[in-house]
């Protein structure tokens, strides 16, 4: 057995966090869950580290995109159809027309994100946010698994900054 050895003094221990963050959809589209995830690392003191998202479905995904200009969403469901049409002969059709195409959609896009924090926040760029995808016609309740690993607010890192 080895065990590695303990971290310099002047470095901020670091501490695990897990949580989940339940997410009610309303048919196809994206969901801003930002300011919720947000929320999240403010209430488990995150410093800095990596946050990592899982989203525990296979017709609905994670992205991070554009939270700007209003067109950027509903072009990208029009380019998903595009891709994944309901018209075709899809040999899995158990829940609806919708259900193929939500999983092709869902692979396509993604079910997990890692995100750097930096100072308790999620280090996303001016125009970025994070978005549940739903794929699937009918409302949902989605379940998303967040792990924070990195250090605590409050605690110093190595040079004070």
């Amino acid at each position: 057995m080895t065990t590695s050895p303990a971290p310099p003094a002047d470095e901020p221990p670091l501490c695990q966090s897990l949580g989940r963050l339940s997410v009610a959809t309303r048919g196809a589209g994206l969901r801003d869950v930002t300011a919720a995830i947000d929320r999240w690392l403010a209430e488990v003191a995150a410093g800095d580290g990596l946050l990592t998202l899982f989203l525990r479905h296979t017709s609905a995904s994670l992205t991070v995109q554009e939270n700007a200009s209003p067109e950027v969403l509903p072009d990208l469901v029009d380019a998903l159809d595009r891709l994944a049409p309901r018209d075709l002969p899809w040999r899995h059709a158990l829940e609806g027309d919708d259900d193929m195409p939500a999983h092709v959609k869902t692979t396509l896009t993604g079910v997990s994100l890692a995100i750097p924090v930096r100072a308790g926040r999620m280090d996303l760029g001016t125009w970025q946010a994070v978005y549940v995808f739903e794929h699937r016609d009918g409302s949902n309740r989605r379940d998303l698994s967040l792990h924070y690993l990195g250090t605590r607010a409050g605690v110093l890192t190595p040079g004070g900054a």
